[in-house]
């Protein structure tokens, strides 16, 4: 059996499955290419195989910090209502992501713990308490580590950040001002859908072979619906609308089984 490794070779697999070429499957070829569009953004979209957890990196520029700090713009909305005007602007304080970005979980936090001096209490910590791992126990030192954490959430707190995959911006809730400066790095992690174009193995998905061919089958009943019961030379009648309604059956079991068994639990769209 083929392996499907391009959308070509998928779509044949598709339409194999429908029978090709021992019966002739009345679907333009634009449409096929619509359906498995379709198919592949509601595979990435929803399976957890679709996208990947990764953490990209972007260098703050001198455009962006003056950008953020004039809120004017198309961000600008004038409201007039009951012989009122009132203006309202939005900040600008938002880069823009790639469009593959699916979610963007958090932001790593601004701050200097790496670059731990001598006067650092975790640096003192080590070399006093925990020179060898024998010379203190190590869930006292994890207990300090982790009371240091809690007290640098509480009291520099993480960035607020605000994302919607279909305006590729990503806003940070920050004083760009002091907070970060020109050349430093903003560090996200996010989910990005895979592009099958560069992991071709997308295309062999168990899963999206039979999704494509479920919504092949949806278009070619559709179209030979508008003829149903039309007779054919030999005596053969077309019968779109059964194929059709198969067709539909089939693709709500495969979004009903997507959605419980393959799709990446709600929570990492929380950001």
């Amino acid at each position: 059996m083929a392996e499907p490794a391009t959308r070509e070779t998928l779509k044949q697999y598709a339409l194999r499955a429908l029978g090709k070429p021992v019966i002739e499957i009345n679907a333009d070829d634009d449409q096929l290419e619509d359906r498995l569009d379709e198919a592949l953004q509601y595979f990435a979209q929803y399976h957890y195989d679709g996208v990947e957890r990764t953490y990209l990196k972007y260098e703050v520029t001198q455009a962006d910090v003056d950008r953020i700090k004039t809120p004017t713009g198309d961000t600008a909305t004038t409201i007039t209502k009951n012989s009122v005007t009132t203006a309202w602007t939005e900040q600008n304080n938002f880069i823009v992501v790639p469009e593959a970005v699916l979610a963007v979980t958090r932001i790593f936090p601004l701050s200097n713990r790496g670059n731990q001096n001598l006067f650092d209490i975790r640096y003192q910590l080590r070399l006093n308490d925990l020179y060898d791992f024998s010379s203190t126990s190590i869930i006292h030192y994890d207990m300090v580590l982790r009371h240091l954490d809690f007290l640098d959430h509480i009291l520099v707190g993480e960035k607020p950040i605000r994302f919607n995959q279909y305006n590729n911006k990503l806003f940070v809730d920050m004083d760009w001002k002091t907070d970060i400066s020109v050349g430093e790095f903003l560090v996200i992690e996010c989910f990005r859908k895979l592009d099958p174009t560069t992991f071709t193995d997308v295309y062999n998905d168990i899963y999206l072979k039979r999704y494509t061919t479920a919504l092949f089958k949806k278009q070619w009943g559709s179209n030979l619906s508008k003829f149903n019961g039309v007779a054919m030379i030999g005596g053969v009648s077309l019968n779109g609308q059964q194929i059709y309604s198969e067709a539909l059956e089939d693709v709500k079991k495969l979004e009903d089984e997507i959605r419980g068994t393959y799709e990446t639990p709600i929570t990492y769209m929380i950001g």
